[in-house]
């Protein structure tokens, strides 16, 4: 597969990437390498290789789901620049 510079220019406009078409022709080759190196992935066999999500095995460790009051709401509001009547206070945005 071969990319153009009519091709990079439309991948340039759906990536919303302002482009002339001298920086599109130096970017032609490089778009072509990239292709033929995804063309050299695709001639490895990997019919023995069994199909995974993720490289390193990564397990997830479970917690028991319990409804926790965390009554911090005291240490939570000093951060606050100013709180009202338990509440966060925020400026009016809409009159």
């Amino acid at each position: 597969m071969s990319v153009d510079t009519e091709t990079v220019l439309r991948i340039a406009n759906l990536a919303r990437i302002a482009m002339s078409e001298e920086e599109a022709e130096r970017l032609k080759p490089e778009l072509n390498n990239i292709l033929g190196w995804v063309e050299q992935l695709g001639e490895v066999d990997t019919s023995g290789v069994e199909p995974l999500a993720m490289v390193i095995a990564n397990h997830t460790h479970m917690r028991e789901d319990m409804v926790t009051d965390g009554d911090k709401r005291d240490e939570i509001l000093a951060n606050a620049p100013l709180a009202e009547h338990g509440f966060f206070a925020v400026p009016k945005v809409i009159e």
